[in-house]
């Protein structure tokens, strides 16, 4: 019987890329790992790109939601192993700290909410944010996480995070 691990995407408004992320995530960790989103200030919706593009790829959007990280903070809240947050500091965002034991990295990855310009242009960077989460969620799912001890896990996690699209 394997570990089911559960993984928590984060970022400030829950509407695009830790939305993007927790699809991501249900298809190719289906049997590993369940995934949940939230934010610090969700915006209180799906983005609408962010939905269509989930759809275009074929991946699960069923019971997609933008909340707050409260929900997960709860006592009756399922624990969390592993807790990404998503935001992008470099263009200044306040990304959410998670509190407790969970295994922790930043993933960073520009908002694509924020790119303003014809429909074409502002899909492309969904795409583009959708590409990076995705090579990093193929890496994170192919980890033996039951074989590495937490100093090496926590390693594999960073370094992931670094990882673009190539």
């Amino acid at each position: 019987m394997s570990i089911r691990y559960n993984v928590l995407f984060l970022c400030t408004a829950n509407s695009a890329r830790s939305i993007m992320a927790e699809s991501l995530l249900r298809h190719y960790g289906q049997d590993r790992f369940t995934a949940f989103s939230a934010g610090s200030h969700p915006r209180g919706e799906v983005h609408p790109a962010a939905l269509e593009l989930l759809t275009r790829m074929g991946l699960p959007t069923e019971g997609l939601r933008s909340k707050n990280w409260d929900e997960f903070a709860r006592p009756e809240a399922p624990h969390m192993d592993f807790v990404f947050t998503v935001c992008d500091d470099v263009a200044g965002e306040v990304c959410p700290v998670w509190p407790g034991q969970p295994m922790t990295a930043h993933w960073g990855v520009a908002d694509p909410a924020r790119v303003e310009g014809d429909e074409m242009t502002r899909m492309a960077a969904f795409r583009a944010a959708f590409n990076v989460l995705e090579r990093r969620i193929q890496l994170f799912t192919s980890l033996r996480i039951e074989l590495l001890d937490r100093f090496r896990l926590q390693g594999e996690v960073d370094r992931i995070g670094r990882v673009h699209h190539d």
